[in-house]
């Protein structure tokens, strides 16, 4: 397969560029809304399995390792569905991919609602992991095709908020459910919201005219030009794309973590019962969606005034997950109590507002028409942290003197780990530089 090949298939750009301003401006943000509501529903199916662990153990007949097993197999064809979902986004155009893939997050869903063996509910992850791979590089395009580049970084962080806003919502109905009715219902509620989510996308989505736009457009870096296309591998080896991919990489262990094994850190670590775990979890993601936004108007800010993109979104990035990192650290040796609470919020708020901007960051050196590849590759490189991380904390609760000290050792690892690769990308992001270098290179 010819992965930098990317064209545009879908008509709607075209139509795009002949709405007048106002009406271009609010078709973007009506765009916006639906792309939010797909990441929402997203992480909404991520979080259901922690929220519903204690119930699954018990009615599986599973211990701590097997369970994180459970929550690793989601991401094992995470990166496959990345990259093929890329490829396939030059080739099929946005408004149909993004409903395709909604279609099957129902239906690798709807299996739970009946009674399934340790072997189906592995099956169903895959395929869930696999269909939601593509969605947040995917849905990072089209935002980036209906709004000029110096104005990205605020619909950036809108979209990552919808990330955090779901398990916002999802983590005290879905509680509700399980405890009301059964974690088999739970299932079954996303899998009704998926297939009417896919049904609004259809309606309502489509791809913007700013697909073809480049640069900075303002800021330090605002006169670089890109070429139309350039060989991949060049682009690939460029520092800001390796530092980018390092960030997102333990930023997106920090984020699995979170989704996998908060609920029962909070219940079998440290004691909460259902009801308040369900309303605690929400917590982060309450910080982390108005973390997302405030970064994001920031980094616009940092870059109206002329400030490099270097600064802005790469070193305002690499920052704040290594915030997230010290606070991953020092949270667990804490009692159970509010200034634990603050700082398990204060690490997915620093955390999440890092990868938002950082995604504007990396678009400053892709081609507009290589981006949807582009950011496939690196989402599928990321994501084997959710592969990765899991699976050690789960080994690690498995293996420790107590719970809470094996959970203790888990926060440790991921801590440390998020401060190396914070630090990393700290010295190898720099936008300018390799954007310049790359447009003086010969096109594709």
């Amino acid at each position: 397969m010819a992965l930098d090949q990317h064209t545009n298939p879908d008509p709607a750009p075209s139509r795009g560029e002949n709405l007048p301003r106002s009406a271009g401006r609010r078709r973007a943000w009506t765009v916006l809304a639906l792309l939010f509501g797909l990441l929402l529903v997203n992480f909404a199916d991520k979080v259901v399995v922690g929220l519903a662990g204690v119930d699954m153990k018990r009615d599986l007949g599973i211990d701590d390792e097997a369970f994180g097993v459970i929550q690793s197999s989601f991401y094992w064809l995470f990166a496959v569905g990345c990259v093929l979902g890329g490829w396939l986004g030059g080739r099929i155009g946005a408004r149909w991919l993004l409903a395709g893939i909604a279609v099957v997050w129902a239906l690798s869903l709807a299996p739970m609602v009946g009674q399934v063996g340790f072997t189906t509910v592995v099956a169903c992850r895959v395929l869930l992991g696999f269909a939601e791979g593509p969605t947040t590089a995917l849905a990072m395009q089209v935002t980036h095709s209906w709004f000029p580049a110096h104005r990205r970084a605020l619909p950036s962080s809108l979209l990552v908020a919808g990330a955090t806003v779901g398990p916002v919502i999802a983590a005290p109905a879905l509680t509700w459910v399980i405890t009301q009715y059964s974690w088999h219902a739970a299932f079954g509620v996303l899998a009704a919201v998926g297939a009417l989510m896919a049904v609004l996308w259809l309606i309502g989505g489509r791809e913007g005219p700013e697909g073809a736009s480049a640069g900075h457009g303002e800021g330090a870096g605002a006169s670089i030009v890109l070429p139309e296309r350039l060989p991949l591998g060049r682009i690939l080896r460029t520092g800001t794309l390796i530092g980018m991919t390092l960030l997102f990489f333990v930023a997106y262990a920090n984020t699995s973590v979170k989704i996998s094994w908060l609920p029962l850190y909070l219940r079998e670590g440290l004691g909460y019962d259902a009801e308040t775990t369900g309303r605690l979890v929400a917590l982060p993601y309450v910080g982390a969606a108005v973390a997302v936004i405030v970064v994001g108007v920031i980094s616009r800010s940092m870059t109206k005034r002329g400030l490099s993109s270097r600064t802005s979104r790469g070193l305002l990035a690499g920052s704040l997950v290594l915030g997230a990192g010290v606070a991953t650290l020092i949270f667990p040796v804490l009692d159970r109590g509010a200034p634990q609470m603050i700082l398990i919020v204060l690490s997915s708020c620093l955390n999440s507002a890092g990868y938002g901007i950082a995604f504007t960051g990396l678009a400053d050196i892709v081609p507009a028409a290589q981006r949807g590849t582009v950011f496939g590759i690196v989402t599928g490189v990321y994501s084997l942290g959710g592969i990765i991380a899991p699976m050690v904390v789960g080994s690690l609760v498995s293996g420790g003197s107590s719970v809470a000290a094996g959970y203790g050792d888990g926060f440790l690892v991921l801590g440390l780990t998020m401060i190396a690769g914070a630090v990393a990308a700290l010295f190898l992001v720099h936008p300018e530089r390799d954007a310049a270098k790359l447009a003086a290179a010969r096109p594709a």
